[in-house]
């Protein structure tokens, strides 16, 4: 006689049987883990197992639910997830067959009061918090497959009072590859510590629209620069043990117009532009500093949504980049496939579509049961294969092997304490926030100020006092601020009066409409800004820090004119018109169009979104105890109707407008940067000698090794980023007039020579042919070097041969 046992029936000894075990048997063994309670150690419970091995035993062991738990994120507490800890309920949960990450859990991030925890700080307290929800998954589901923690982390790891960073924007403007290796140290150390396995960033999206709100997220516009700072902080991360997952795959950073918000869509780049701008970071980060995650986009590309594209997240993304880790959806990607792009017919085929793709896991502020449900009712059906399924959920435990979270599942929770936000972490984020600032002008050696003949200040302008932006969304919170008015007031010293007036606010009434129609300033604006003047006379030098605050630029946050917003130019104006020396720091996220600015103030720094200790490295460039170096990393247009003006640029592209001669019409446009790519001032001068490139000629696999001399000639120790330029002369398809292919940020001394070496590589000199097949066609190249994009000192040109 056969016994036969139904479905239900075999669920209910599976359960008596883990039952029994847990009661018979303790899971933690010498040197491996009992994750499936049954008393033996299995291959994928076995650290000497090859990870393939290990993954094969684990999904040869898995039903279907536990399969389709391992593809969705559980958003943490104060989002999707409700409870601070497990709770009994919990086994009534979809997750009780485990899933495979639980995002931003018990972190009391900024601007959600639903999320503030107590679990949060000390850190002692949120690595034993994480360590018992690991151990929830860990002891209570059937398996014990041990979740995957993740958190955000572009400019410092966000967490309640971890290591504060200045924004991706100036974090780019340091030209600096070290200080990104060691930023990105810093965020992996404090999430391993903290109990966080998977941290994402970096953001690789070229900022190419300056209108864009998420400039302000990003290392810049210029593909090379982002690529070799991307690489830079994911080694950092995963230095420490953790994942890195890059953002956002792909062509998320051009959508039509800029605009951001509810359109996120449609972004207009032809296929060998897309390749040769918007997929260079990412396919270079990946093969060469190997993230074990990225984040697809939500955004569509010649009408096919990336999340359901095939092309992009496998073709490309595997079988050609060879990224091996797990892919993780931005939120509502899969939702937009249908709601949004409308290529599904319901939700549940725009899943069967992000999964076919090569969609792993789906993260969005939803219940992840959203996306399991369907996805386990897609596979019944039919209509998903099992071998699919096997081969995402593969992808996942693949990095949670690789993480060690079969072996090492819990954190040292006396670590944390020690080891998050040192004193040492802070003075290298001050560091790091120096040399993020450019100065973008300085009139007859305005700055620095001397403080033996500066006696009164004026501080004014309505960012002079900010502080929310040294705390933003994607970065640590709650950590105390110095504002630009604080910093002042504690570098000026005893024989300096510093005085303070708002003199406006960041936007005035009916703004951003006043943009298009303007409106008299009320009598309260005009009482401000009278304050401000009046203090001014009275004052040496004016100190006005102008701009824009996280309510003007960021996520869904696009603008329609780059102007300083508000009526901080009539501001501006008012304090010039006094005749006093007007000096701006600029408090800003993305490019401004600050035309009469340039032309009439005396010194203008940028300072972008600085982080908590911003005001101290604004004063200390102010006075002259740092000397400012950093390098723009885009280009700075004149005006909103000159977009698209960035670097690289084909040739013609940012022609002048000839007024006679050949097409010379006349004269109806503005034509040249404000400020171009890579531009930057010092308060010292450097030159620039001996250029040498070895060999001249090559063969197309061939290297070449380039030197340069620079020197300071200035009276100040100073920081110079040199900066190598390389120029297709003729080829098959057009190319960069100037493609950026080495940095190097050198301080010298005054009087010092340094010779610094660069080497081009066959991929630098790449281009993607008529047949879109990279390749390094034959001929002549000009290199050359300079201090930025158009002031270009030296140059030579090199040979490759068949």
């Amino acid at each position: 006689m056969k016994l036969r046992i139904t479905a239900t029936g075999l669920l209910t000894v599976l359960a008596v049987q883990y039952a029994t075990a847990q009661k018979q048997q303790p899971i933690y063994r010498n040197g491996w883990i009992d994750f499936n309670k049954n008393g033996k150690k299995d291959v994928f419970e076995d650290p000497s197992r090859t990870v393939d091995e290990r993954i094969k035993d684990l999904l040869s062991q898995m039903t279907l639910d536990e399969k389709t738990c391992q593809m969705a994120t559980l958003y943490g507490y104060g989002r999707v997830l409700k409870d601070e800890m497990p709770t009994p309920e919990w086994k009534n949960k979809v997750w009780k067959d485990g899933i495979a990450n639980i995002d931003e859990e018990l972190n009391s991030v900024a601007n959600n009061k639903k999320a503030q925890t107590q679990y949060s700080f000390p850190y002692n307290r949120h690595a034993a918090a994480i360590n018992t929800v690991q151990r929830w998954f860990i002891e209570e589901t059937r398996l014990g497959i041990p979740v995957d923690f993740t958190t955000e982390g572009i400019h410092g790891l966000n967490h309640d009072r971890a290591t504060p960073l200045p924004a991706p924007i100036g974090i780019g403007s340091t030209w600096n590859r070290a200080l990104v290796l060691q930023a990105g140290q810093i965020a992996g150390r404090e999430a391993k510590l903290l109990g966080y396995t998977n941290v994402y960033a970096p953001i690789l999206d070229p900022a190419r629209d300056p209108r864009w709100g998420r400039v302000v997220e990003c290392y810049g516009e210029d593909p090379f620069l982002i690529a070799e700072l991307g690489k830079e902080m994911v080694n950092g991360i995963q230095s420490q043990g953790v994942a890195s997952t890059l953002k956002h795959f792909a062509v998320y950073s051009i959508p039509k117009g800029g605009r951001d918000g509810n359109a996120r869509t449609d972004p207009h780049v032809a296929p060998r532009e897309m390749h040769q701008l918007y997929l260079y970071p990412f396919r270079r980060v990946i093969q060469e500093a190997k993230p074990m995650g990225v984040m697809s986009s939500y955004n569509d590309w010649d009408g096919e949504p990336v999340t359901g594209s095939y092309y992009f997240l496998t073709q490309l993304l595997r079988k050609e980049f060879g990224f091996d880790g797990y892919v993780v959806s931005d939120s509502d990607a899969v939702e937009y496939i249908y709601s949004k792009h409308h290529v599904a017919v319901d939700y549940k085929d725009a899943v069967r579509q992000a999964v076919e793709a090569g969609l792993n896991v789906r993260t969005n502020f939803t219940p992840p049961e959203d996306f399991i449900m369907p996805l386990r009712q897609l596979v019944k059906e039919g209509n998903v294969s099992m071998k699919t399924i096997d081969s995402r959920v593969a992808d996942v435990l693949r990095v949670k092997f690789k993480l060690g979270l079969f072996d090492h599942p819990y954190v040292d929770e006396k670590l944390a304490d020690k080891g998050v936000h040192t004193a040492a972490d802070d003075s290298f984020a001050l560091q790091l926030n120096r040399e993020s600032l450019v100065l973008l002008k300085n009139e007859k050696n305005t700055l620095p100020l001397n403080r033996a003949a500066v006696r009164k200040i004026l501080v004014t302008g309505p960012l002079a006092t900010a502080e929310s932006h040294a705390n933003s969304r994607y970065g640590p919170s709650n950590n105390p601020v110095i504002n630009v008015l604080d910093g002042i007031r504690k570098l000026a010293g005893n024989g300096i009066n510093v005085t303070y007036s708002k003199g406006c606010d960041v936007v005035n009434p009916g703004w951003p409409g006043t943009e298009i129609v303007p409106t008299p300033l009320s009598q309260a604006e005009q009482d401000s800004i009278a304050d401000a003047v009046s203090k001014a006379k009275d004052a040496d030098v004016i100190i006005a820090v102008v701009g824009e605050d996280d309510k003007r630029v960021g996520e869904s946050l696009s603008r329609t004119s780059l102007d300083l917003p508000g009526r901080q130019l009539q501001l501006l104006q008012a304090l010039h018109a006094t005749g006093k020396p007007v000096v701006a720091v600029l408090i800003n996220g993305q490019p401004l169009t600050i035309n009469w600015e340039d032309q009439n103030l005396s010194a203008i720094l940028e300072s972008w979104f600085p982080g908590p200790q911003g005001g101290i490295a604004v004063a200390e460039a102010l006075f002259g105890d740092y000397n400012p170096g950093g390098k723009l990393t885009v280009t700075f247009p004149k005006s909103t109707g000159q977009i698209e003006l960035n670097f690289p640029y084909k040739p013609g592209s940012h022609a002048d407008q000839p007024s006679s001669g050949n097409n010379g019409y006349g004269r109806t446009s503005v034509n040249g940067p404000l400020y171009p790519f890579g531009y930057g001032l010092s308060y010292t001068t450097f030159s620039y000698g001996n250029l040498s490139v070895t060999p001249e000629q090559n063969h197309q696999q061939g290297d070449f090794q380039v030197s340069v001399e620079v020197t300071n000639t200035g009276k100040r120790t100073g920081d110079e980023v040199v900066q190598l330029y390389m120029h297709d002369k003729v080829s098959s398809v057009t190319t960069y007039v100037w493609q950026l292919r080495g940095f190097e940020r050198v301080t010298l001394k005054p009087g010092e020579t340094k010779t610094l070496h660069f080497t081009l590589h066959p991929d630098d000199l790449a281009l993607l042919d008529k047949d879109m097949n990279w390749t390094v066609e034959p001929g002549e190249f000009e290199i050359a070097v300079g201090g930025n994009s158009e002031d270009l000192k030296l140059k030579k040109t090199i040979t490759v041969n068949r």
